[in-house]
């Protein structure tokens, strides 16, 4: 930058300002629009809402881009679309056609020339200041905003990719899922399979009967940091963090919801009345996750839904197939199992790491 030559400018070098053809207010909007109305807004780009009335500014291969000027906040917007405009806005077309990211460095470099006098109309000044740009033999030199932008975003995107990977190899470290190597116990069970014994048991004889959670009425629930779990797959069912006095159900517990979708919890946590829980406390972790996959594929068939639901009733009269010894469930060839299909997913990520590490210090260092 110490380097770059520099020139003064005015918008009238760049771009013609042409005549608002109409201006919409809210009655116009509708939320099922599908053209976009700019104003002066800061926020969403300067689009304030939706329209179905026909588009008042046409983008196509003469106009790509538009910049829209938001005259109360000293804002550019551009404009990528078919558009209509609110009040309060200035429209200009480039006079060339620009990039994106040129006219990105263009407006910036514009805009921190622009005085802010609070809530007026600026254009009367924007229109009239100088701004610097790059220039090369007398011209603005569009190859380097081009590039200057471009070398940012790649910076940016190198930043925050090495961010990114630095908290997985934390997570992978700290709990010691870094390690794939298959133990001889692993790549036993992974050999003999095919010819293991299986047979079904029934969840309540295993662990005893399950405990139904309570209803909490959502206006009734207090923020706080305790895990609530209702039915439904979105975040694992997670529909809120309470502070209520419920029951606390232990991690290293297996939850079956009322259309009988099982999911492993490896933290405390309260649970509504479409939710039984499978006390499986006393397995390994990963044999519990076994024994949810189990009760997983048992339950979750489509007999239960909202007509029928699946409640801890239902839980202990459920019957899972699990590897067995001597007529008992083999929890330690369970627990080799996942360990092994576990080992397998994350030497993907660690590979994937490793290589976006390598990539990403190469982006860094060029």
């Amino acid at each position: 930058m110490a380097n770059v030559e520099w020139g003064e400018y005015t918008y009238k070098d760049l771009f013609y300002d042409i005549p608002i053809k109409r201006k919409l207010d809210k009655t116009y909007f509708d939320t099922n629009g599908k053209t976009p109305v700019f104003s002066a807004e800061s926020s969403n780009n300067g689009i304030m809402g939706y329209t179905n009335i026909s588009a008042d500014y046409i983008t196509d291969n003469s106009t790509p881009l538009y910049i829209i000027f938001g005259d109360h906040t000293r804002n550019f917007n551009i404009a990528t679309e078919d558009f209509c405009v609110a009040d309060n806005v200035k429209i200009l077309i480039p006079k060339i056609k620009l990039s994106i990211d040129t006219l990105l460095f263009i407006t910036s470099a514009w805009k921190k020339c622009i005085p802010n006098k609070g809530y007026c109309r600026h254009w009367s000044i924007a229109q009239k200041v100088f701004f610097s740009l790059p220039t090369k033999n007398n011209q603005i030199d569009f190859d380097f905003m081009e590039s200057f932008i471009a070398e940012l975003e790649a910076e940016r995107i190198a930043e925050l990719e090495a961010e990114r990977i630095a908290e997985l190899e934390a997570y992978l470290s700290v709990t010691g899922l870094k390690d794939t190597q298959l133990t001889d116990d692993e790549l036993n069970v992974l050999k003999t399979y095919p010819h293991l014994s299986w047979k079904e048991f029934n969840l309540e004889v295993l662990f005893g009967k399950s405990t139904r959670g309570k209803r909490l009425k959502s206006a009734d629930r207090v923020s706080g940091s305790l895990p609530f779990v209702t039915a439904g797959e979105k975040d694992e069912g997670i529909s809120a963090f309470i502070d209520n006095n419920v029951e606390v159900f232990s991690k290293n517990t297996t939850t079956i919801d009322m259309f009988g979708s099982a999911k492993y919890r490896n933290y405390d946590y309260g649970a509504d009345d479409h939710i039984a829980v499978v006390h499986t406390e006393k397995l390994s972790k990963h044999a519990a996750i076994f024994v949810t996959a189990a009760c997983h594929k048992s339950a979750h068939t489509g007999k239960f839904h909202y007509g029928n639901n699946f409640y801890a009733k239902d839980a202990d009269k459920l019957y899972i197939n699990l590897p067995e010894k001597n007529g008992d469930p083999d929890y330690e060839v369970m627990e080799n199992l996942i360990s092994a299909v576990q080992k397998f997913v994350i030497k993907d990520v660690v590979r994937y790491s490793d290589e976006r590490i390598i990539a990403t210090k190469k982006i860094v260092e060029a």
